[in-house]
């Protein structure tokens, strides 16, 4: 276990750089681009819901492991929740810098607020939310998180399926089959985790 978490580790530090480089990678540049340094991937219909899905989707994840960063017991799922709320800001930023090009580009991380985040769940993620947050830490609170995350992951899969079987811009698809590649290690790593806590 603590293996796959390592591997997986290592995967995500190598893997969000190239998804930031991918991102930002060469495109004409606008007056709002040129002023900003932000020469982001193109953003036309099917990039532009693809985006709005992922960042929606990923909103839901990373509120949720927020919450697990404070409640979690398991020390595998404590970890988990750690990468996950680094790899859900990292992409929530570069979503952000994507979709809107008046957005300086930076070489950091500006993780968004929990206000930002919040506004982006829909109704059923924001009751789910609402459970995790009144939930009593411990290993039920651990299973819940988990059980979640599998969801939530299954989700963001379609989502890259979806664009990938339609998108054309190649920046935009080279970004969606790196986060499937770390979605797919993620589900793996969440169905050992979820076995774990049922032993």
């Amino acid at each position: 276990m603590n293996r796959r978490i390592a591997i997986t580790a290592l995967a995500s530090a190598i893997a969000i750089p190239s998804f930031i480089n991918v991102a930002f990678a060469q495109n004409p540049t606008s007056s709002a681009s040129s002023t900003s340094g932000n020469t982001g991937a193109k953003m036309g219909e099917a990039e532009a819901k693809h985006a709005a899905d992922t960042l929606a989707a990923g909103s839901m994840s990373l509120s949720a492991s927020r919450v697990a960063l404070k409640k979690a017991k398991d020390d595998d799922v404590k970890q988990f929740a750690q990468f996950e709320v680094a790899e859900q800001e990292t992409i929530a930023d570069v979503l952000k810098g994507m979709r809107d090009q008046t957005v300086a580009a930076s070489g950091q991380v500006k993780p968004p607020s929990d206000a930002e985040v919040t506004s982006q769940l829909d109704a059923k993620g924001k009751a789910m939310l609402e459970k995790l947050e009144s939930a009593k830490a411990g290993s039920a609170f651990d299973k819940e998180y988990i059980k979640g995350q599998i969801e939530g992951h299954q989700e963001l899969l379609k989502i890259q399926e979806a664009y990938l079987a339609t998108g054309k811009d190649r920046e935009n698809l080279s970004v969606a089959k790196l986060a499937r590649g770390q979605i797919k290690e993620h589900l793996a790593l969440l169905a050992d985790i979820e076995k774990d806590l049922k032993d």
